[in-house]
């Protein structure tokens, strides 16, 4: 984190220490968990991702899914230029939308996957106005499969998602057997302990389990009381730790949104096949931007992996590899 990030946080924790403490957790923390900015597609950002799709002769069909709770979530199939059958879910991050997701789509496609690119609920074009980095959106997950098999041969499908969709992902890989692994990058390992690192703002999770302890925890329960879910549910480690499924996790070394320690946890939860890869120099969701080649090798050798089911994780680096089964 830069000196004038530092100044900023500081300012800001000047601010909240001088509101009252229920008024500055309920009123600033708590609708900023639940209510993120909501992108929207123009039509000149679709224009320019078909033109990257025709690049790799991948032909993008609309696809809308009516959830459970009747929300309709939006976003796009697109095929590869020759189907195997063979599928990759996109989950984007907060406050962002499937067009995040481009970048893992092209070399995705261009490796003969075909992806699926949705919004999550109360982002982009689907409806919902509460995140729930997980608790809800992890059954909407397995809608999105169901209707997904109901209109595309599916023989094997995986998932890769990067902060709150690398959470969601992993979550939904917990409850649906058909995600056969999971790519996360950036996931926190359960929504109550990463408010800490952002109660103590992006600084020093210490700063949020102590001087701003008292304001992480009044936003907590206004959260989850507006909410109508607990924070300790949505958990990526326990879900990692109730079905065995192959992971890969990656986190960057210079992420101060949501540091190694998260990616760890998940890591040591995890009793399927697991590899972290931590990476030199990436900040949140970086790491395929900072190291391009290496990202592709490794994601494209774990989905292979994940497929036949004979894992041999690189020890290289930052690397920390496990066959558990």
């Amino acid at each position: 984190m830069t000196r004038l990030s530092q100044y900023a946080a500081l300012l800001a924790a000047s601010v909240l220490l001088a509101l009252p403490l229920p008024a500055a957790a309920g009123g600033i923390l708590a609708p900023f968990i639940l209510h993120p900015i909501r992108r929207e597609l123009t039509a000149a950002q679709v224009a320019e991702a078909d033109r990257v799709f025709a690049r790799e002769s991948a032909r993008r069909v609309d696809f809308s899914v009516t959830a459970q709770d009747e929300v309709t979530l939006r976003g796009w199939k697109v095929r590869a230029a020759h189907p195997s059958g063979d599928w990759v879910l996109l989950f984007h991050g907060r406050s962002q939308n499937r067009l995040s997701m481009m970048n893992y789509a092209k070399f995705l496609l261009a490796s003969g996957y075909s992806v699926v690119m949705m919004d999550a609920r109360a982002h982009g074009e689907s409806g919902g106005t509460v995140a729930t980095y997980g608790h809800v959106e992890q059954y909407d997950s397995r809608t999105i499969l169901d209707a997904l098999a109901d209109t595309e041969p599916v023989r094997h499908v995986y998932a890769l998602g990067e902060s709150m969709g690398a959470a969601v992902a992993l979550q939904a890989a917990g409850i649906d057997p058909r995600i056969e692994g999971v790519v996360a990058e950036g996931a926190f390992c359960n929504l109550h302990e990463v408010i800490y690192d952002y109660a103590g703002f992006r600084v020093s999770a210490f700063l949020g389990k102590t001087v701003f302890r008292p304001v992480a925890i009044y936003a907590v329960h206004e959260a989850e009381h507006q909410g109508g879910f607990r924070f300790d549910d949505v958990s990526p480690a326990e879900a990692v730790a109730e079905r065995k499924f192959p992971i890969l996790l990656i986190s960057g070394l210079s992420d101060h949104n949501i540091p190694k320690r998260h990616a760890q946890a998940i890591y040591a939860a995890a009793q399927g096949p697991k590899e972290l890869w931590l990476v030199p120099g990436a900040r949140h969701q970086k790491a395929l931007e900072t190291a391009p080649a290496e990202f592709k090798h490794r994601v494209l050798n774990f989905f292979s992996s994940a497929q036949d089911g004979h894992f041999a994780f690189e020890t290289s680096g930052e690397s920390l590899p496990d066959r558990n089964r």
